[in-house]
């Protein structure tokens, strides 16, 4: 089923169309992003997930259609003003060589922040109030760039929380981390969304973690928006075809109810076959 614009989302995007120079990525793409909610978008390399998200943080401007934050074109507004309100985790960011984890979760401050006018106690409170959340308090003073890939991501995500912005895009925030690391940094952001009310859209790769974390799944495909809702409605065999040509077993977890997808494995008659094929070759 198709994604519908909610008429009282805070950021939303209507028809949008995107790329690079004349490739383009993004196909009439409408979506409306759930309120106090963690969203994820799943789909096949070159779907458009990334695109989509840099489009709706401002950082790539459509070639056609509009991205609407507080109703207002979000491409038509101050830097400044719009990082107040929306913070992005771009994939694999990359911090200064030297620089502590203080200084870099310090940057989140930067929006609001004016020569004229800096209230160094808010400052510092938001500073800390981020650092304690991602739990990297003890690395104040340890320059990022010697901690391990879950400590950085960790930094990272306190920056944009130091942003104290309502809502938070995260461009593939698990990508190369272990799979423990991975569930402790999603167990962090879905406490964002359900215990302190942040919206978050998030780009993922891995779909049983997708599944058990998302409150809303959007699937892509060719630019496109190809099903939307909650992890039970899309979570489904034929979507997992259509949208990723995987053929799996979706089951459910006993305790959760949340769906799992097992992929199906090829009858071994078929695997040998496969192999002897590849050996005459």
């Amino acid at each position: 089923m198709p994604f519908s614009l909610a008429p009282h989302a805070r950021l939303t995007g209507a028809n949008l169309y995107a790329g690079y120079e004349s490739r383009h990525v993004l196909n009439g793409v409408n979506l409306a992003v759930a309120e106090g909610k963690l969203t994820v978008l799943l789909g096949p390399n070159g779907s458009g997930k990334s695109t989509l998200l840099k489009t709706l943080a401002r950082t790539l401007t459509p070639s056609a259609g509009h991205v609407y934050l507080d109703g207002k074109d979000i491409h038509r507004r101050n830097t400044r003003e719009v990082a107040t309100q929306l913070g992005i985790l771009p994939q694999g960011p990359i911090a200064p060589e030297g620089l502590t984890v203080n200084q870099l979760v310090a940057m989140g401050r930067f929006p609001h922040q004016r020569l004229w006018q800096r209230d160094a106690r808010k400052d510092a409170n938001a500073i800390s109030e981020a650092m304690a959340y991602t739990n990297v308090t003890d690395f104040a003073e340890h320059s990022v760039d010697t901690l391990s890939g879950g400590q950085r991501q960790r930094c990272w995500i306190a920056m944009v929380l130091a942003q104290q912005t309502d809502l938070i895009l995260l461009d593939e925030p698990t990508t190369f981390l272990d799979l423990k690391v991975q569930v402790d940094l999603l167990e962090l952001l879905s406490r964002l969304a359900h215990e302190h009310g942040r919206t978050l859209l998030l780009v993922l790769h891995d779909l049983n973690l997708a599944a058990a974390y998302a409150d809303h799944l959007v699937m892509m495909r060719d630019g496109r928006i190809v099903t939307s809702g909650t992890p039970s409605e899309v979570f489904t065999a034929a979507n997992l075809k259509h949208v990723f040509d995987l053929d799996a077993h979706v089951m459910y977890d006993p305790e959760n109810g949340r769906p799992l997808c097992i992929p199906r494995a090829r009858p071994a008659s078929n695997t040998k076959k496969a192999s002897q094929s590849r050996g005459a070759l």
